[in-house]
């Protein structure tokens, strides 16, 4: 069931919220918590009952190793590191049999021309996050002891619909306690008004933005032969801005969501287009991601602690396994390697005391992050070249015939730049749209962001009618809602 459909925001949401409130203050605790439990994973059943099951083998598997390794550390075991090092095991190849087996298949099958038959499989969808989030778990467990729950409410903390399928990436230290807090099951008003408000902002961005967007990015990437200067550009414009609001957005709408029922999400988003270079990046984007692959694995590893040689090697180390999460083929690898080599050149800059100005740096860095995309999004490595030959002019730099007459162009004229039809390759479409990439541009870099505008909402009639506008136009351009972006990863 998509956020981004009539059924979720008209029918699920109020309704599970309703008889959650309703059961808090009529029974037990236990008993909201066992509907809130059924009806996440009711939330998964109407994707695909086959991603239920996947979801519960999961969750049955890791509370079955967390409760032995539990036992293990209190007792002093000596075979708790055994224990722990089975229970990563088992994520890994659970993650690894349901989306690398193919790419490790293909690839042998390149290497050694072989001709071993591939698998059909289904990737079940939110296979990433829920193993992530169960891997911080074990970790913390081997690492500290304790934190013993009981099945249910671990249950509930893995399948919790909204962010069991594209995150954030919540540890259990902060979403457990929350479920068995006193307020829990209380209705809490203010909750619900900023819940509903940055949902609202999240189904704009969705449906409103990315999806507008969208009409450029598939044209240019999935349908287009060729892109000229202009349409390679607006092209890989267009993916970057569609990625951000496309992903932010749904993170939005898992905020707003858990908010409605008392549940505070960790952000994941915090304006990480006005980086000014890629340390800046990580700490603003994707972040419950990021503060994973940190604490545990780059840390793990040695993180910064053991040398300089060392320390590049675990942040190559670290991004080629970011890259590899993303998706099971060698572009993503490829993307990770170039975030992994210039967070090691930027180290090397940062040493030499030189300091660029900030207007170059996040021209510089957009940029790179901008050209790095293109490899992330495009389907084949002729995508790719299709693009990047475009984004270099080198298939022809057109303007409008209506500039001929201009003094300007015509002096451009003599580096390449040609009259006739800048968007022929492109599909069509109103004005708007080809240059909406670039008008977001200022609007990200001069405005606050979701979290910024939800923690400053003062409730009000203003408010209101802006969330019940944003939420109203949105429904009104569902007529073909589009799965995110994310549900790939």
């Amino acid at each position: 069931m998509l956020f981004t459909s009539y059924t979720f925001i008209l029918v699920f949401l109020p309704l599970v919220a309703i008889i959650y409130f309703l059961l808090h203050k009529t029974l037990p605790a236990r008993f909201a918590k066992l509907f809130l439990l059924a009806a996440s994973l009711c939330f998964m059943s109407l994707w695909n009952v086959y991603f239920a099951a996947v979801l519960i083998s999961s969750v049955v598997v890791n509370y079955a190793f967390g409760s032995a390794l539990s036992g293990a550390a209190e007792r002093g075991s000596d075979n708790k590191k055994i224990l722990f090092i089975c229970a990563i095991a088992a994520n890994i190849l659970f993650l690894g049999f349901f989306k690398y087996s193919n790419f490790f298949l293909d690839n042998i099958n390149a290497l050694f021309a072989a001709n071993i038959q591939t698998i059909r499989l289904l990737l079940p969808i939110g296979i990433s996050f829920y193993t992530f989030m169960q891997i911080t778990w074990l970790t913390d467990i081997y690492r500290h002891g304790g934190y013993r729950y009981d099945f249910f409410t671990y249950c509930l903390y893995v399948t919790f619909f909204p962010y069991v399928v594209s995150g954030p990436i919540a540890y259990h230290k902060e979403i457990i306690p929350q479920f068995e807090s006193k307020s829990a099951g209380i209705f809490n008003i203010d909750n619900v008004r900023r819940g509903l408000f940055i949902f609202a902002i999240g189904l704009f961005k969705k449906v409103a933005v990315a999806d507008t967007l969208a009409i450029i990015a598939n044209g240019g990437y999935d349908t287009a032969t060729t892109l000229t200067f202009t349409e390679a550009w607006l092209t890989s414009l267009s993916y970057t801005m569609q990625l951000y609001f496309d992903f932010s957005g749904y993170t939005d709408m898992a905020i707003g969501a858990a908010l409605i029922f008392n549940i505070r999400l960790p952000i994941n988003f915090n304006s990480p287009y006005k980086a000014l270079n890629i340390v800046d990046f990580w700490q603003r984007w994707h972040l419950t991601l990021s503060r994973f692959l940190r604490d545990y694995l780059y840390i793990p590893l040695g993180g910064s602690r053991k040398g300089t040689i060392r320390t590049n090697i675990n942040i190559m180390l670290t991004f080629l396994i970011c890259g590899l999460w993303h998706g099971a083929a060698w572009p993503y690898v490829l993307w990770g390697f170039l975030n992994g080599a210039l967070s090691i050149i930027y180290r090397f800059w940062k040493q030499t005391g030189l300091r660029m100005h900030k207007a170059l740096a996040w021209l510089l860095f957009f940029n790179f992050f901008n050209f790095s995309m293109v490899i992330f999004r495009a389907n084949t490595w002729q995508d790719t070249e299709k693009v990047l030959k475009g984004m270099a002019g080198l298939n022809g730099i057109f303007v409008s015939p209506k500039l001929a007459e201009s003094p300007f162009w015509q002096n451009l004229t003599s580096i390449g730049v040609r009259f006739g039809s800048w968007r022929e390759n492109l599909p069509l479409t109103e004005m708007h749209v080809y240059f909406l990439c670039i008008i977001l541009i200022p609007v990200i870099l001069f405005t606050k962001n979701s979290n910024e505008l939800t923690d400053q909402m003062v409730p009000g009639w203003k408010n209101a009618l802006a969330a019940g506008f944003l939420i109203a136009y949105s429904l009104l351009l569902l007529n073909a809602p589009s799965v995110f972006l994310y549900f790939n990863f």
